[in-house]
């Protein structure tokens, strides 16, 4: 069985872990619990085939990024999560998407 490793990223306080949660354990959290960061394992299909994901949701706020860069290197995926009522986590995002290009190149695949 294959896995794969994907990293939930965004600001705080956007719904990441909300999000994880929702679709791990299909459970919706309604109160804001700053995360230091959290692993989850969930058995699903990609494509046709069995798999096991590895999701990291990861710390929003500044002080936790030093993992950052491997965790870029590392995962097979990326969810970006931003907030619709806050543009700023928006524009955000867009540096954090530049970095993880910088670090993999052109073995990102994005839409």
């Amino acid at each position: 069985m294959k896995e794969y490793k994907i990293v939930v990223l965004g600001n705080g306080g956007v719904g990441k872990s909300a999000l994880t949660l929702q679709y791990v354990q299909g459970i919706f959290v309604h109160n804001y619990d700053a995360t230091i960061e959290d692993s989850y394992r969930k058995l699903s299909k990609v494509g046709a085939e069995n798999a096991r994901l590895e999701i990291l949701d990861t710390a929003g706020t500044e002080q936790f990024t030093g993992m950052r860069e491997t965790y870029y290197r590392t995962a097979q995926g990326f969810i970006l999560v931003f907030s619709i009522a806050e543009s700023s986590t928006f524009e955000n995002l867009k540096q954090t998407f530049l970095d993880i290009l910088a670090i993999r190149g052109e073995d990102v695949c994005y839409f």
